[in-house]
């Protein structure tokens, strides 16, 4: 019993590395590009994440709302609004839904909470990549942040283990995990910035403090997922990416971050 569970952990482990290269290849490639295709990937990803959201909270109108969700981000994408007025507007939506999530029953205001949370990726996105003289900096930050902060938390967790973080939300995550992935997150996201930005004038401190609040951000977002998750008895959003469920599963950090670069994007522009 005991080989057969290692290795189908070990299987597993396989499957997700797997997977989470090939989307990071794909998703590498279209940031570099930009433009079109990078602001067409992430419409199609919205529109995912809501037919994965409307079929776990209602069951119903999950692939008409998933088309309609894209369809409306590329719509709002042609409006006379600046990328950063955009990316507030569509950054405070979200978190309006997703605090307005916790508390809702009614289905169709648990719709438009999930409406408002996958446009998030349509809109926030592109007003980032698009941010003049830093939009790829940006972008690829939010990813390293995320991704350092999700891979550190796993291995370790697994490593040290120790008291539980939230064992009413996500049985397997930990204290020790979730620091790990915090200080790797923070490192990560600092390291760069600065590469990018090797002259910064006023030094890497406010650097190192958005990346670690970015990193709590993103394993913010992924308990408030898991917390969806298991409210409607759902294991995974779908099972769209081999070892890892769904958009939504492997997106809910990310989403958190989006939020929290969008809003800072949007109040930076207002600064000046």
């Amino acid at each position: 019993m005991n080989g057969g569970s290692a290795g189908a952990g070990a299987s597993e482990l396989r499957l997700r590395v797997i997977s989470a290269l090939v989307l990071a290849v794909v998703i590498l490639g279209v940031t570099l590009y930009g433009g079109w295709p990078f602001r067409l990937i992430w419409t199609a990803v919205a529109g995912v994440v809501a037919y994965e959201w409307l079929a776990m909270v209602s069951r119903r109108h999950a692939v008409a709302g998933g088309i309609g969700v894209g369809l409306t981000g590329l719509m709002l994408g042609f409006l006379p609004l600046s990328g950063p007025a955009l990316a507030g507007v569509a950054a405070l939506a979200a978190l309006a839904g997703a605090v307005v999530t916790t508390q809702a029953s009614n289905q169709r205001l648990l719709e438009v909470c999930g409406v408002a949370y996958a446009l998030c990726f349509a809109l926030v996105t592109p007003a980032l990549r698009d941010a003049p003289g830093i939009g790829l900096a940006l972008i690829i930050w939010t990813f390293a942040v995320v991704w350092l902060t999700d891979i550190a938390a796993y291995f370790t967790g697994r490593a040290l283990g120790g008291p539980k973080l939230m064992p009413s939300v996500s049985p397997k995550k930990t204290w020790s995990g979730a620091l790990g992935g915090a200080l790797a997150g923070t490192l990560c996201g600092t390291a760069v910035w600065a590469w990018f930005f090797p002259g910064l004038p006023s030094g890497l401190w406010p650097v190192l403090a958005v990346s670690l609040a970015a990193s709590v951000a993103s394993q913010a977002g992924d308990l408030f997922e898991s917390s969806i998750k298991r409210r409607f008895g759902a294991k995974d959003s779908s099972h769209l990416i081999p070892g890892h469920g769904g958009f939504l599963d492997r997106l809910d950090g990310y989403w958190a971050v989006l939020v929290f670069a969008g809003l800072l994007l949007y109040l930076a522009r207002l600064g000046h």
